[in-house]
């Protein structure tokens, strides 16, 4: 295996591990999203026993994603913590507030109502927190002499705060159209009329994204509306649009796993949307994937490690979602 060739596999690694962790744990932080509006305590019991069985599992993917980073790319990692630190670190204490509120909840009862509050509140912080990160990074980090040259709250600006947003937006619509295809009766219901919403707010959003990177970032604007790439790039757009009619479709016609599967898909397709703005950078527009690499050495090193683990945890997660499959009924769980 050539040198040349170990950044491009570990980029695929850490890409995979990170469209994983949107998509999964996207669908638990969007749930905490719809949590106040859900009516009864009924109704949030069957909301998080749909995802019971599999929240703390997707977290692995988050996980697998920055120790990716951290060995495979220690120069990007050097660069972009330090640039996004508050970001982040709000970000992990949000999950931690979520994750022990998903446990506390039950014991506590009756007097659980505090953790209810937990629970949404870390469940909105994490996105919005992740959100603001990936628009940090969209609007470019300085870089001088390979090292972090900005300040403390360059993060901070209305693109990110709009990133953050959007996140928000997003992971309520998979929480939305997960409830859906996982309960059944009023929880169903709610999350039809709420996921009607949030898939416009998400459209906007995607609108508004697509529109602000190539007016302020030439290059974004030179790689989708020179020629011949518009032509090659356009059934991106397309296909969101298309994905988009028929989320809308199955919500109206209560066709319930349609709209997960088509939400799946318009994130998947906004993750390779992004891809497309900034390959091959990973610090865009300072670093490439082959500038910010390890020593090769090392990263074959942890290749072999990651060609062991991967399979394991896309195993137990395969199996997981297997073991678990079918509609939650009121009154039923997993606790």
């Amino acid at each position: 295996m050539s040198d040349d060739m170990l950044p491009v596999i570990w980029a695929l690694i850490i890409g995979l591990s990170v469209a994983l962790y949107v998509v999964l744990d996207g669908v638990d932080l969007g749930i905490g999203i719809l949590f106040p509006f859900l009516k009864d305590e009924a109704e949030r019991d069957l909301a998080m026993n749909s995802v019971a069985p599999y929240w703390d599992g997707n977290e692995t993917w988050l996980v697998m994603g920055g120790v990716g980073l951290w060995v495979a790319f220690p120069k990007a990692y050097a660069i972009i913590l330090p640039a996004v630190y508050l970001p982040v670190i709000v970000m992990l204490l949000a999950l931690i507030f979520r994750g022990v509120a998903f446990e506390f909840r039950w014991v506590a009862k009756p007097t659980h109502h505090h953790w209810d509050l937990s629970f949404t509140a870390g469940s909105i912080l994490a996105t919005f927190s992740q959100g603001v990160v990936l628009g940090a990074l969209l609007q470019e980090i300085r870089v001088q002499d390979g090292q972090f040259a900005g300040g403390a709250l360059d993060w901070l600006s209305p693109f990110s705060l709009m990133c953050g947003l959007a996140l928000v937006a997003g992971y309520g619509l998979l929480g939305a159209t997960w409830l859906m295809m996982k309960t059944g009766g009023a929880v169903a219901d709610h999350a039809r009329r709420l996921g009607e919403l949030l898939l416009f707010a998400m459209l906007a959003f995607i609108a508004v994204v697509s529109l602000w990177t190539p007016l302020q970032i030439d290059r974004i604007a030179q790689r989708w509306f020179s020629l011949p790439n518009l032509y090659l790039l356009a059934p991106i757009p397309i296909a969101t649009a298309i994905l988009a009619w028929l989320c809308w479709h199955g919500m109206r016609r209560h066709r319930d796993v349609l709209p997960f599967a088509c939400a799946t898909g318009m994130f998947l397709l906004a993750y390779l949307g992004l891809v497309i703005s900034n390959a091959p950078y990973l610090v865009p527009p300072s670093l490439t994937i082959w500038q910010a690499a390890a020593d090769p050495s090392s990263q074959f090193f942890f290749l072999v490690g990651a060609a062991v683990l991967l399979p394991m945890v896309l195993g137990y997660t395969v199996f997981v979602f297997w073991l678990f499959r079918g509609r939650l009924q009121p009154g039923e769980g997993y606790h």
